[in-house]
Parts: structure tokens; C-alpha cells; sequence
């Protein structure tokens, strides 16, 4: 019921269109049974009585009455065909918007596929409900009961005899919409997980092909293909467990007034007329009740796919601004650590980090992989909050400013570097559109991609394939860090931006970084001590602490962690007896 309610909230905004195709459905289902009602008066007044002058208007009365039905009939459809369109419209941009509004956790927690069935087809189970299945249940209601009040009017006797049947229609139908809801719902559940496996595998394509693991991946495809087939045929076995049994009674119908209407007929209690009234309208009584499995089938999937849909509209970001935020249009950059511990749920990721980054200073974060480096940095774009301390910029805890005017202020090139379906021009301008092209030209140039995006078939103008196929990783990081740059942000964060560049790249990146670092607040995340060795203060960290910090000088002349791995990277001999490289 909260489903249906959550439904309504959507629809009744379109109650007045929807009201007007209901009233249509309502005349088209009554022109239905008026048919045979007057093919009951030609037989007993025309043929019997032998008015044939009646005979003309009665005709006249039937095509009319098939004309008119015809034209409540499209209409009422082409009505509710649109309202639907415009409720799944609504739906969808909700949806989109909520999703939009999630936070890191969210999307840690949720499959792609589940997400993408929720879009797609859980909204089409909703616009096949509000176009056709709220409308079928409406008009084989209102057939229904036309029909009983139509043929009480010419016999209740007979009329009371065929609704002795439907108690058992109904205990059948009841049973049916108990057993087909937890069907649909793993039905449902199912297909959520067949998009998956086909959504990692379309992501995952090339390193599918490199490690030529097609097999598996097709392994993987006929696994969930299989659990989806078996759910919806353990679905379809409940649908033919009881629709056999629902069609039988229906048809029983006939019989009923076959052999009563018959009998009555021999005894003159109904005339000839009223006899092929009744078994024309039998219909009417009877389709609604073969109709009711279907009708209960539709909505039962309907309900399953909606509440999924429901779930998703009710999520709520735990990182969000709360009321009277601070929403300044500029911060200066100051970044402040007091006391940070973060967990992913039950796992500790950082512990007790304590530090201050000035503005215009830069600060490296090194440390093996797992240690905590893209952690901290998320903790600054506030994408995930402390679980203890407090993170601080311009001495204002990053809980207590506009969170969009926060990350509007801080630029990031992300480790998972993510591309779009769009020029080279239109990726690096993403966070900055309004940006003139010799703007998008000189953070191509600082970050050393202007030459290679020239030889590109279009220049700026090429269009890079999903996820910047047809790149190298080299060329996607310095697109990526150009986008970073572009921003002109207060805080600039760059994780791991460099690591597929060679040398003499790195080498030209981080002296224009120089430039672009004097007046905002710079986090390096690198593995290559080139990367950092120019940093203001440098930050070595170990399983989520800061085992060390300090400057390049500094940290060479300590026994550390630093110094092991200037070492791996550079080795270590003596220039002097007991002297090591870059203790000067």
C-alpha cells in the first residue's frame, strides 16, 4: 500500500486527464453491454412481434453505439498513453536527481547494474501500471458490475446462480497475488544482477581480452543468465498453477446459462431475446474473471519493480549542507588535521592525523598503497566525513560550510581518472564551462598535453571514445590534470597524477605546477619520490598513520621510511666514506 501511495504522488498531479480517460473507459465499457442488450430487443420485438419499423432505429442505435465506443476507446488510450510518458518523466528525473545527490557511500555500497534496472525497466513496470494496468482493472470493473446490473434487470435469478461462482474466483485470485509477489521480487532481483555481470563486462572489456578470460567472463554471463531464467520460471509455475483454474470457472459461465437460461427459456420464464442477451453478455461477467490473474500477474511485478524504485527515492546522502551553512564564494585555502580517524564501516583506515597546510604551500603524501593517501584527501573534498576530529579550512570545519560552494573551491585529478564521451575540449572545461579556449589551451600546455591534443584528427575538437578509449594512460592523466588546473581553484589536489608519464614529463608537470601553486594550497599523492622531494612538508604515511613528516632534507637524514624508499627508487652509494646521496 505505501508503494501505491508513494505511486500516486506522481499521478495525481495528471487525476483530472486521468478522471476524463476513466470516464471514457466508463462509456466505452457501457456501449459494450448495451450491444447485446438491443440484440435482445430485435429478437423479441423485431423477429418475435414482427416491428420490422422498429427494426431501422435499432440498427441505426447498434452502429452508432460501435462508432461511439470506437472513438472512447482511442481516445482514452491515447490519453492515458501520454499521461503515463509524462509520470515515468517525472520519475526518471526525480530518480536521476536523487542519484546525483548520493554520496561516495552510496555508490560504494549499490551495483552499477541494480542502479541502470532501476532506471530502465523498473520505470517501464511503472508506465505499463499507470497506461494499461490501472486502466484494466477499471474497465473490467465497471464491465463487471454493468453487466450485473443489466442482467439483474432482466432475470436475478439466473444472474444470482452465475455469481455463486465467483467466491471461488476470487479465493484463486487471492492466492495468486500471495505467491506471485515474492516471485516477481526475486524475478526482479535477478535481472539487476544479469546487468551487472554485462555492465562490468562491457567496462572491463580490454582487461578481459588481455588476460583472455572470455570464457569466464561468458561462464559468469550463463550463471546469472540461468538464475534468471529459473526466476522467472518459477514465476510462469505459479502464474499456470492457478490461471487454469481461474479460466475454468470463468467458463463455467456458459454452462450456467446454457442449462438454467435453457431451462427457463422451455418454461416460459425468458423469452428467446432475453436468452441470447444473457449468453452474449455472459462475456461480460467472464472476462473480467479470466482477466483478474493477469490483473493481479501485472500489478504484483508492477509493486516489486516500484518499491525498488521507491528505496532508491528515499535515500538520503549522509554528507550534506546542513541549515545555515557557511556559503562563502571564496576561501583562502588554509587546510587544517585535528585529530582525524576515518573507518570504512568497521575498518580503520586512518588514525590520529594531526597537520597544517598553509596557504600557498605544498604538501605530499607518500606511503605504500593501502596506507590511507586517497583516503585523507576525500576527507577534504568532505566526499566522506572524519569519524573522529575534525577537518578545517580557514579555520571553519568543512561540516559548517555550503558543501557546493566548498568543492567548488577545491579542484581534484582523481587516481581513477574518468573520461567523457566528449572533445578533448569539452573534458578539460568540465568543471570550469564558461572557460574561453585559450584558457582550456594553457592548462593543456602546464600539464604537457597541448602538443599530443594537436596531433589529435580534430585537435580539441576530437571526440575521445567512453572512458577515454583510444588514449593512453599517460594521455589521460594530463587531460585530467588539465581539468584540474582549468578550475583555478583555492585547494588543488593531485593523486597520483603523474605515475604513467616518464621522467622528463614529470619533470616539465611539476615545474609548471610551481607556477600554478603560488597562490592556492597543493596535495600531491605520488609513489616517486621526483614527484614530492619539492614539497613544502612532507607527509610518509603507514597503515593510516603518519609515521613521518617533514621536508625532502629532513626526512633523507632520518632512519625511516622515507629514506627506504628514496633508496628502492635511487639506490644508495657513498660519494664520501659513510656519506649518502642527498644528505647535502
Amino acid at each position: 500500500m505505501a508503494v501505491m501511495k508513494w505511486i500516486f504522488t506522481y499521478i495525481k498531479k495528471y487525476r483530472f486527464r486521468l478522471l476524463f480517460a476513466f470516464t471514457l473507459t466508463l462509456g466505452s465499457t457501457l456501449l459494450s453491454n448495451f450491444r447485446p442488450y438491443v440484440l435482445g430487443k430485435i429478437i423479441d420485438e423485431v423477429f418475435d412481434q414482427q416491428k420490422a419499423e422498429l427494426l431501422i432505429w435499432l440498427c441505426a442505435l447498434l452502429v452508432g453505439s460501435v462508432l461511439l465506443k470506437d472513438v472512447f476507446r482511442v481516445t482514452d488510450h491515447y490519453i492515458l498513453e501520454g499521461t503515463s510518458q509524462r509520470v515515468v518523466y517525472s520519475i526518471r528525473t526525480d530518480l536521476y536527481n536523487r542519484m546525483c545527490s548520493l554520496d561516495f557511500d552510496f555508490f560504494d555500497h549499490n551495483r552499477t547494474g541494480d542502479i541502470m534496472t532501476r532506471m530502465s525497466s523498473d520505470i517501464e513496470s511503472i508506465r505499463h501500471f499507470v497506461a494499461w494496468v490501472s486502466n484494466g482493472v477499471f474497465e473490467n470493473a465497471a464491465l463487471f458490475v454493468s453487466a450485473v446490473v443489466i442482467l439483474c434487470t432482466i432475470n436475478w435469478h439466473l444472474t444470482l446462480a452465475m455469481l455463486l461462482i465467483t467466491p471461488f474466483i476470487a479465493f484463486f485470485a487471492v492466492s495468486l497475488g500471495k505467491s506471485v509477489g515474492p516471485a516477481f521480487r526475486d524475478v526482479r532481483n535477478s535481472l539487476s544482477r544479469l546487468n551487472t555481470v554485462v555492465q562490468e563486462n562491457i567496462s572491463g572489456n580490454r582487461v578481459v581480452k588481455a588476460f583472455a578470460r572470455e570464457d569466464f567472463e561468458m561462464g559468469k554471463f550463463r550463471e546469472a543468465n540461468e538464475r534468471y531464467k529459473e526466476a522467472s520460471l518459477k514465476s510462469s509455475r505459479i502464474w499456470q498453477k492457478f490461471i487454469p483454474y481461474l479460466d475454468s470457472l470463468a467458463s463455467s459461465l456458459n454452462v450456467v446459462v446454457l442449462v438454467l437460461g435453457g431451462y427457463l427459456v422451455i418454461t416460459n420464464n425468458m423469452t428467446i431475446g432475453e436468452f441470447v442477451t444473457f449468453n452474449t453478455m455472459s462475456w461480460a461477467l467472464n472476462s473480467p474473471m479470466r482477466n483478474v490473474g493477469w490483473l493481479i500477474n501485472d500489478t504484483q511485478n508492477t509493486m516489486a519493480c516500484a518499491s525498488k524504485v521507491s528505496e532508491f527515492m528515499n535515500e538520503r546522502p549522509h554528507i550534506y549542507t546542513k541549515e545555515g551553512s557557511l556559503c562563502k564564494e571564496h576561501i583562502e585555502g588554509k587546510v587544517e588535521f585535528r585529530s582525524v580517524s576515518f573507518s570504512y564501516g568497521d575498518k580503520a583506515v586512518l588514525s590520529d592525523i594531526s597537520f597544517v597546510a598553509p596557504v600557498g604551500k605544498t604538501v605530499a603524501i607518500l606511503g605504500a598503497t593501502g596506507s590511507g593517501k586517497s583516503s585523507l584527501v576525500n576527507l577534504i573534498c568532505r566526499f566522506y566525513d572524519a569519524t573522529e576530529g575534525s577537518v578545517l579550512i580557514d579555520n571553519v570545519d568543512i561540516r559548517d560550510y555550503n558543501l557546493r560552494r566548498l568543492r567548488q573551491n577545491i579542484s581534484i585529478a582523481m587516481q581513477d581518472i574518468f573520461l567523457f564521451s566528449d572533445t578533448i575540449e569539452g573534458n578539460i572545461a568540465y568543471g570550469a564551462p564558461d572557460a574561453d579556449m585559450d584558457s582550456v589551451r594553457r592548462a593543456a600546455v602546464a600539464a604537457d598535453a597541448d602538443e599530443f591534443i594537436k596531433q589529435m584528427p580534430q585537435g580539441y575538437d576530437t571526440i575521445i571514445g567512453e572512458r577515454g578509449v583510444g588514449l593512453s594512460g599517460g594521455q589521460k592523466q594530463r587531460i585530467a590534470l588539465a581539468r584540474a588546473l582549468l578550475h583555478t581553484p583555492s585547494i588543488l589536489i593531485l593523486d597520483d597524477t603523474t605515475s604513467s608519464v616518464d621522467i622528463e614529463t614529470e619533470h616539465y608537470i611539476q615545474q609548471t605546477l610551481r607556477h600554478f601553486s603560488k597562490d592556492r594550497t597543493t596535495f600531491i599523492i605520488a609513489h616517486r619520490i621526483s614527484a614530492v622531494k619539492d614539497a613544502d612538508l612532507i607527509l610518509v604515511l603507514d597503515a593510516g598513520r603518519i609515521v613521518q613528516r617533514g621536508t625532502h632534507s629532513e626526512l633523507l637524514s632520518e632512519d625511516g621510511l622515507y629514506r627506504e624508499v628514496f633508496e628502492n627508487q635511487y639506490g644508495s652509494f657513498d660519494r664520501k666514506e659513510g656519506e649518502r646521496v642527498g644528505t647535502k
